[in-house]
């Protein structure tokens, strides 16, 4: 099986932690050049040094701010014009804070939609005429399982989820001609910041002790346990590699077991 990256650059989205900055290290290891894009420049710093290089690659960092895609677009356009074209692409934001679709303010949806399906438009023209002109091309889209079966309190989530993944599915016939793939990884419940936030918000909202909110949502996932952000980072590695050159367009569930759908 071919997994080796060595010569490829990728770009990272939100790669100071959680999902983001763990993709970002599988791909070090599997000898990609790995550009970091996220906000913190001292986050991402932290996270350039740590790593791997051991076959010489050239790592870098982008600060830039995804509420802003136009600065998001200057930022990445004008490194892609010094030389430094991408032949991975993996989109990848946090998610907005919980709560019920009915009480959300308008503005909030889109706000979200820019974030998330916009910028991750403006990537993805960026990057494909390299990565045709390459002959090779991996766009990875981090989602939610919420595309499969939208989730209770998540209501602008849900739905700007659900608008990436047909996005990902449009984008992703009209490129496959080109030897491109855009694909979707679909974490479940794995042990990030972004998991924190919603058990202890959800703690505040019931009253209930940490560990017993936490121990209800273990029991909605088969392996009785939650994900790693590792294990997700294994999944969207396989398939930026050679090996999953013929799989486009579909929704890779890393959740546990927690998906009721097909």
């Amino acid at each position: 099986m071919n997994l080796d990256l060595t010569g490829k650059r990728a770009l990272v989205c939100g790669s100071t932690q959680g999902i983001g900055k763990a993709v970002a290290h599988e791909l070090a290891i599997m000898g990609a050049h790995v550009t970091l894009l996220a906000r913190n420049a001292g986050e991402l710093e932290k996270t350039k040094a740590r790593l791997i290089n051991y076959k010489n690659q050239r790592h870098h960092l982008l600060v830039a701010d995804f509420t802003k895609p136009e600065e998001v677009k200057k930022i990445v356009n004008q490194y892609i014009l010094k030389g430094n074209e991408i032949q991975i692409l993996i989109n990848n934001t946090g998610g907005p804070a919980a709560g019920k679709i009915i009480e959300e303010d308008p503005q909030k949806f889109l706000d979200v939609f820019n974030q998330h399906l916009i910028i991750n438009h403006i990537l993805a023209q960026l990057v494909i005429d390299g990565m045709i002109a390459g002959g090779y091309g991996r766009i990875i889209n981090i989602i939610s399982t919420s595309v499969k079966t939208p989730l209770p309190n998540l209501g602008v989530s849900n739905t700007i989820r659900g608008a990436v993944a047909n996005w990902a599915k449009t984008l992703a016939n009209e490129v496959a001609e080109f030897g491109i793939t855009v694909n979707n990884v679909l974490p479940g419940a794995t042990r990030t910041g972004r998991l924190e936030s919603i058990i202890k918000n959800k703690a505040a909202k019931t009253g209930k002790e940490i560990e017993e909110i936490e121990n209800e949502m273990l029991q909605e996932i088969p392996m009785k346990r939650f994900g790693e952000a590792a294990e997700v980072a294994n999944a969207v590695c396989f398939l930026a590699s050679p090996a999953a050159g013929y799989i486009t367009g579909i929704n890779l569930p890393v959740d546990g077991g927690r998906t009721p759908s097909l």
